[in-house]
């Protein structure tokens, strides 16, 4: 942890609040953004409170992780600078007990030590006496009135409402500092457990929320930073928010290094912290933890991608949006293994188990994309025909017990990679990424149940074991996709479904599990599109750069590996190629 950041424990750097802070590449750009009108977005907590004091009577409310005793500090004291007197009323002094809280959550948070819990069936209003928040009086004696918290939207004020957010990258930053606390608790706990705690129950509640109150908010504000906060009235913002979600848009994408992590990202985005000791996931679109940045004036503000789906969620999944709800279903990320190790071996649950298990609706189907390899890489998919479950698990076991190597090609299927390539891993497929890879996983958006079989006995960044969970595993592997059915059943096939002069599409059939498909555009001048009521998710993964345009007249320049999305009410998009070669477009979308 660095002596300027005390309060975050990463090498990564925040985003920088203008753009004048950043340099952009030539290629890949960690930093995308969306214009909104010029004098949009207001920067500091001096033009927060010229607001608030016009208002005279604010309710702050906002996501867990907000340094909320530093804002709380920040505004009042500022207020009180000004001459003005000031009632601050924090929303959580009206929460129930910490101990009534622990057990309410309790069963979702699974057992100590456990990796997962359940989907939070609880509110916002649980965690609150509402009859005493609901009845907090106004001090009509004072000059300023503010209600300040994760929930002081259920204050009974008529008064202004600002939500202060923050991205989940930043959150979790901060967590591994030990820097905040879950929601309601004040008890330290270790990683896993605020995690776990944050994932299951926090971040639940707490969008549950802010899509109830997303159109009453006055004033979003990004409070990132330290030390400051950019921000913007709510009526722009929703503006923004609708006018992306008719044309091309790319969220911020974040990275985090792990155990088997590889150099590739670190070597192709310049703009990557470069002490980081390696980079092993690109969250590229994972919706439950990506933004959007919005840009105005040259100052930056990043809003929560599920804010998109809670307001426009309709026109970005199209024929689609009864069925998936709130929830945008596909995940683009990478694995980055350049120089680095393999991926455990694991499986992902059946979707009657993550259901009753872990209280998902859809569950972890992935795919394997190469997007870059080395002439030695491969991908372990499947079983041998021979497989012997019980010696295997007897295997496992021992060496999870005893620390033993296994032979793992004895039971797992390894199949060299090559460029382009598309592995199909449906869940209850043992699978791993093998080293020198850059795998894109084109994937359903459930992306933390991964049960862990081995992991070629390594620690991690720590200094400590992953978590093992053979017993999950079990319960879940399919034996019968092994031998030559791994081969004909999980190795997509690619054949043209269409073709001119200057565009082919290739169709990548994906397996019969997968709720998704896949098509590879490849062309030297341009490509046109109908979105035909669905959702596109693309990349350039071969050509140096694209234009986007859709026919709104909107129009993003995108580099080779950069993630975009085209949403249903889109209609129809062209993409230029801004390359002196051919190149190649992938496209995911719902059957």
């Amino acid at each position: 942890m660095s002596i300027e950041e005390p309060m975050r424990k990463t090498e990564q750097e925040i985003m920088p609040e203008r753009l004048s802070k950043i340099t952009k590449p030539t290629g890949y750009d960690i930093y995308p953004y969306h214009h909104l009108e010029d004098g949009k977005i207001f920067n500091g907590i001096s033009s927060l409170c010229d607001y608030i004091v016009q208002q005279k009577r604010v309710c702050i409310d906002g996501y867990v992780g907000v340094y909320w005793g530093f804002l709380k500090n920040a505004i009042s004291n500022e207020i009180i600078s000004r001459g003005l007197s000031l009632n601050v009323c924090l929303a959580s002094d009206f929460m129930k007990s910490e101990e009534d809280i622990n057990l309410l959550t309790s069963p979702f948070i699974g057992a100590p030590g456990s990796v997962w819990g359940k989907n939070a069936d609880l509110s916002i209003t649980d965690y609150f006496d509402n009859s005493t928040l609901k009845q907090l009086q106004v001090d009509e004696s004072v000059d300023v009135n503010i209600t300040i918290g994760p929930g002081a939207a259920l204050a009974g004020w008529s008064a202004a409402l600002i939500y202060i957010d923050l991205p989940k990258n930043e959150l979790q930053h901060r967590m591994s500092a030990g820097s905040i606390f879950n929601l309601g608790i004040t008890a330290e706990l270790d990683q896993t457990e605020m995690y776990k705690r944050f994932y299951f129950v926090d971040w639940v509640i707490l969008n549950k929320h802010k899509k109830d109150i997303l159109n009453r908010v006055d004033v979003f504000c990004d409070a990132q930073w330290e030390h400051d906060v950019n921000w913007a009235y709510g009526q722009d913002i929703r503006k923004g928010l609708e006018r992306i979600s008719t044309s091309v848009f790319r969220p911020r994408p974040w990275f985090a290094p792990g155990a088997w992590g590889g150099q590739w990202m670190k070597r192709h985005m310049p703009q990557l912290e470069q002490s980081e000791v390696n980079y092993a996931w690109s969250f590229e679109i994972i919706a439950p933890e990506n933004g959007i940045v919005f840009q105005s004036s040259g100052l930056l503000l990043e809003v929560s991608f599920d804010m998109l789906m809670f307001h426009n969620g309709d026109n970005i999944l199209g024929h689609h949006a009864t069925k998936f709800g709130y929830e945008f279903p596909i995940r683009f990320d990478f694995l980055d293994t350049f120089d680095g190790g393999n991926l455990s071996i694991q499986c992902h649950p059946s979707l009657d188990y993550i259901q009753s298990e872990f209280g998902e609706r859809i569950t972890q189907d992935e795919t394997y994309y190469i997007l870059d390899c080395k002439e030695n890489a491969s991908v372990y998919l499947g079983f041998q025909e021979g497989i012997d479950p019980d010696k295997f698990r007897k295997d496992l076991e021992e060496s999870n017990l005893n620390g033993t190597q296994v032979d793992i090609e004895n039971y797992v299927q390894v199949h060299k990679a090559e460029k382009h390539d598309l592995f199909l891993i449906p869940n209850q497929t043992i699978h791993s990424a093998g080293a020198e890879n850059l795998v894109l996983e084109i994937s359903a958006t459930p992306y933390i149940f991964t049960f862990k079989m081995y992991d070629w006995l390594r620690l991690d960044l720590n200094g400590k074991p992953r978590p093992i969970n053979i017993e999950h595993a079990f319960h879940n592997l399919d034996f019968s996709r092994k031998g030559d059915k791994v081969q004909e059943e999980l190795i997509s096939k690619p054949y043209i479904i269409f073709e001119n002069t200057d565009l082919r599409c290739y169709h990548l059939p994906t397996h019969s599990e997968h709720f998704y498909d896949v098509h590879r555009l490849e062309f030297s001048s341009k490509a046109e599109v109908q979105t035909d009521g669905l959702c596109h998710v693309l990349m350039l993964v071969e050509g140096e750069s694209i234009t986007v345009k859709t026919a709104d007249g909107s129009q993003l320049i995108l580099a080779f590996a950069e993630t975009f999305i085209i949403p249903a009410a889109a209609v129809s998009y062209t993409i230029i190629n801004n390359s002196q070669s051919e190149i190649k477009v992938i496209k995911a979308f719902l059957k």
